[in-house]
């Protein structure tokens, strides 16, 4: 991957999990954005992926909804308790809050959980891992051709 996307976007790939906001079909996937205002194309033929959320057509890097799809392809590791701790997150709404500083949302999630008595900590790790297999992965991207629609 020539680059690579914030962390933070593992999360929400969590959260689209966790949500059941990833439909999956034989050559492509519809994702919900984590307000559900709007629903966004994952495709991919020969270890190329194309998106048209915001990240992927704006940000010249995979955005959450290829990363959900890449894990649920079994492409990266997925780990289901984890992705539930992230689920009814409204991400767009905290990357607002935060004037879309990811790291200062994911923060705020992070801090709640480890108020609930959850191991920031190993969830750290675990999304690190992820990270690691992302970058190592053998794949492209390219932008979609249509922005993300509204639902």
């Amino acid at each position: 991957m020539k680059k690579m996307p914030p962390i933070e976007k593992i999360y929400e790939a969590y959260s689209a999990i966790a949500d059941s906001r990833v439909v999956m079909k034989e050559d492509s996937a519809s994702v919900a954005s984590s307000d559900h205002t709007k629903e966004y194309t994952v495709k991919w033929e020969k270890g190329v992926y194309s998106s048209n959320d915001n990240a992927s057509y704006w940000g010249g890097y995979a955005g959450y909804p290829i990363i959900a799809v890449l894990m649920l392809q079994g492409k990266l590791k997925l780990d289901r308790f984890v992705a539930e701790l992230f689920k009814d997150i409204n991400w767009k709404k905290l990357n607002e809050k935060h004037k879309s500083k990811y790291d200062q949302a994911l923060q705020e999630v992070l801090d709640d959980l480890k108020a609930k008595g959850n191991d920031s900590d190993a969830i750290k790790k675990s999304v690190e891992e992820v990270y690691v297999e992302l970058e190592s992965l053998d794949i492209s991207f390219k932008r979609s051709s249509v922005k993300g629609n509204k639902k």
